[in-house]
């Protein structure tokens, strides 16, 4: 960056005004430069090999879903991607089939979903650190491969209200609630409440933490019965959130 000549519009011991040419006076400064701000570093979030079983296994079909098909991530001019579609969408259905199976075998049952989630948690990585690599430092790009970024927002502010996306039936007495990410959210907590004949919820139950907004599974839910959510981030310079609006959903 080219250095500015520092000018002065100061006077003399006489009174008169001190200019670039008066004789005696020599000028040899320059304005200081300010440090070129760096652009945040944009990382992978690799939350997935620590989360729940079911927020993993979503994190592997978004990632199936997006990386493969999304125009920002064609191959070429994006170097090729290390692991296939086929390899990618064999490992979550087989992590899939294995964790259905778990509750309900025993504990071979549950050693062979662990096993299958330790081999999708490898395919995950090697994507992460192919987007790592590829992404530009553009969140768009970034976010268009189905995985998700480190918040490089580091503000302690006041956290948004939640809204729930979607309620999906899991397996029988399960349901999974979605909700919108909330930007420096570091937790979720999820409530529910089962709706009594009349149509007033009963208790709140003790509210359950989640570490990821995109899959939260209840179980020990009642089969035909119709439960009341509510989610709430956790974090922020309040602690929590408000409460999200109610929504119902029934129990299979």
């Amino acid at each position: 960056m080219a250095q500015i000549p520092l000018t002065w519009d100061g006077t003399d011991a006489q009174g008169q005004p001190l200019r670039w040419d008066t004789p005696g006076l020599t000028w040899d400064g320059f304005v200081p430069q300010p440090t070129p701000r760096r652009m945040p570093q944009l990382r992978v979030l690799l939350g997935f090999t620590t989360a729940s079983d079911a927020s993993t296994l979503e994190t592997g079909q978004a990632v199936h879903d997006h990386l493969y098909t999304d125009p920002l991530w064609a191959v070429p001019p994006n170097p090729a991607i290390p692991v296939t579609a086929a390899a990618l969408d064999t490992a979550v259905q087989a992590f899939s089939s294995a964790l259905a199976a778990a509750p309900l075998g025993g504990p071979a049952d549950t050693a062979d979903k662990n096993n299958k989630r330790e081999a999708l948690i490898v395919l995950l990585r090697q994507l992460a650190g192919y987007v790592q690599e590829n992404h530009g430092n553009d969140l768009a790009k970034l976010l268009a491969s189905g995985f998700e970024a480190v918040s490089t927002n580091r503000a302690s502010v006041p956290l948004e209200q939640p809204t729930i996306k979607d309620i999906l039936n899991g397996m029988s007495g399960q349901l999974i609630v979605r909700v919108g990410r909330i930007e420096n959210a570091r937790a979720y907590e999820l409530r529910h409440a089962l709706i009594g004949a009349g149509g007033a919820p009963g208790p709140w139950n003790t509210p359950q933490l989640f570490t990821s907004s995109r899959s939260m599974p209840v179980g020990g839910l009642t089969p035909g019965g119709n439960y009341l959510f509510q989610v709430r981030a956790v974090g922020g310079s309040t602690g929590y959130s408000d409460w999200s609006d109610p929504v119902s959903h029934m129990s299979m």
